[in-house]
């Protein structure tokens, strides 16, 4: 009797140990995204229906592929305030062999994400992140964009606290080599950070956050921020600093002028709305963003054999953007048809740029509605429209005609280029359908997916898509064709996660 108690006994007190052994996590987990397609363009393009996400990313987006890694160095124990720590790893690219003219080469990807995320170290419930820190709270998945993301180009340092109704973020880092890039790096201090409330956890949330980029003058170093001075805004814009100085001055070609020392700080706010659970409504999201963009890096100029650099830190630091976009999710008929309505707005200023037409100074608008009308579970009929408007501030951006070019500046050509058109307007319409195949079933993001698609569109401006037509109009130019409005596009393409 002795024995039988002692085993019932041990079992009793296996039976209340954590059961986290009995079944083992893998240490390594990979997974990733795809995207492919076989696109044939008839018509001169480079396989996508527009120039670019304003319209939608249907068929406006060519090939990419992501994979991630994540390696638990120290597993966490569910329910246990212990120590964990894991490595993640992201390299991402866009492009695949025959799919686009760089045929899958290595040099399109990149290591986009590097870190180590560590739990339950000096602070219970905090994890720290070490490495890349881009961060954000959500997508709008018919754009392909994420206007709420943070640090997408800072190294540093965060630390994380997430509760079931609360998730906060705190970050500092360096965002130079990202901003510098070839130009040389120099240090941008980056700090920041975002908070998330989850008011009705599945109905409602709230989020905010933001970052500020200050860049330290460093004296004497070249790398550091500038301003060339004496120089016109209109002479930078058409690259002719160095010529117009050289014939002011054409004795005194060694006595440039010497750059002085300016400022450099750049910002970024968010804030988001998530809400939905109710009705026909899955979800519902509202993202929006005002930023300054970082001043530029000195460009080069190359005169009468001679390199020039002109910094213009005073030129590029008053680039401002207010961005905002939304995404309604909507179950129309359960497991008949679902829709997603998508608007996306966009109005960018740059005080300092008087003289030139460009995307700087522009607003747009745009909406996407998609419907998915599911003829079983696995094979769906899907149909997509887009309109979408850009407007130019700042003079003639668009052409509107093969010969537009004429007719810039009130009908006076303006070959040396602070207009490009005639037009301050382009309008771009889309509409998309076909068949998809979802081996997984229903939705509209369900993945992998697998589809036959027809894309036209008509724009009011001249090749309002990525073509090999020569813009020249030399009259030795041979290749001059005819205006084109229409564009259309048959894509086979498949698409998942993993």
């Amino acid at each position: 009797m002795g024995a039988h108690r002692l085993s019932l006994a041990v079992l009793l007190a296996l039976a209340a140990l954590p059961a986290r052994a009995d079944a083992p996590r893998e240490r390594f987990t990979l997974g990733g995204y795809f995207r492919v397609m076989a696109r044939p363009d008839l018509q001169g393009g480079d396989g996508r229906l527009g120039l670019w996400n304003l319209s939608g990313r249907l068929l406006n987006e060519g090939p990419y592929a992501a994979l991630e890694a994540k390696l638990d160095i120290l597993q966490d124990a569910p329910g246990r305030f212990e120590p964990w720590a894991a490595v993640h790893a992201k390299v991402e690219g866009g492009s695949v062999q025959g799919t686009d003219v760089f045929n899958g080469s290595l040099t399109q990807y990149r290591m986009s994400q590097l870190y180590v995320r560590a739990g339950n170290v000096l602070l219970d419930g905090v994890v720290w992140q070490l490495g890349t820190l881009h961060t954000y709270f959500g997508d709008l998945g018919l754009y392909d964009m994420r206007p709420s993301d943070l640090f997408f180009e800072t190294v540093g340092l965060s630390a994380r606290v997430n509760r079931p109704r609360f998730e906060a973020v705190v970050a500092v880092g360096d965002s130079g080599f990202f901003l510098r890039g070839a130009s040389g790096y120099q240090a941008v201090p980056t700090v920041g950070g975002n908070v998330r409330w989850r008011a009705l956890p599945g109905r409602l949330e709230v989020g905010v956050g933001g970052q500020l980029m200050a860049e330290p003058h460093v004296a004497g170093s070249r790398r550091a921020a500038y301003q060339t001075p004496g120089i016109s805004y209109e002479d930078y814009a058409r690259r002719e600093v160095a010529l117009r100085f050289l014939e002011a001055n054409p004795t005194l070609d060694r006595l440039f002028p010497a750059p002085n020392a300016a400022r450099a700080e750049s910002f970024k706010l968010v804030g988001y709305l998530g809400f939905g659970g109710f009705g026909p409504v899955r979800w519902n999201n509202l993202f929006v963003n005002f930023l300054r963009l970082h001043p530029d890096a000195p460009v080069t100029e190359q005169v009468a054999g001679r390199t020039f650099s002109i910094h213009v830190t005073n030129f590029t630091d008053e680039r401002y953007q207010l961005n905002a976009g939304n995404e309604l999710q909507l179950r129309v008929l359960p497991d008949v048809l679902d829709v997603n309505w998508g608007l996306l707005f966009g109005h960018h200023v740059d005080l300092d740029d008087r003289v030139r037409a460009s995307e700087a100074n522009r607003t747009f608008y745009s909406t996407v509605v998609r419907g998915q009308l599911y003829l079983t579970s696995t094979v769906h009929l899907l149909l997509e429209g887009s309109a979408a408007r850009e407007e130019s501030r700042n003079g003639n951006l668009y052409r509107l005609h093969v010969d537009s070019v004429f007719q810039s500046a009130r009908g006076v050509s303006d070959a040396r280029g602070l207009e490009y058109g005639d037009a301050r307007v382009r309008e771009t319409y889309q509409l998309k359908g076909g068949v998809v195949f979802n081996p997984a079933g229903r939705g509209i993001y369900t993945r992998p997916s697998l589809r036959l698609l027809y894309g036209a569109q008509y724009s009011n401006v001249h090749a309002a898509f990525g073509s090999g037509f020569v813009e020249s109009l030399d009259e030795a130019n041979l290749f001059r064709g005819p205006e084109r409005h229409w564009h259309h596009v048959v894509s086979i393409e498949a698409e998942g996660w993993f």
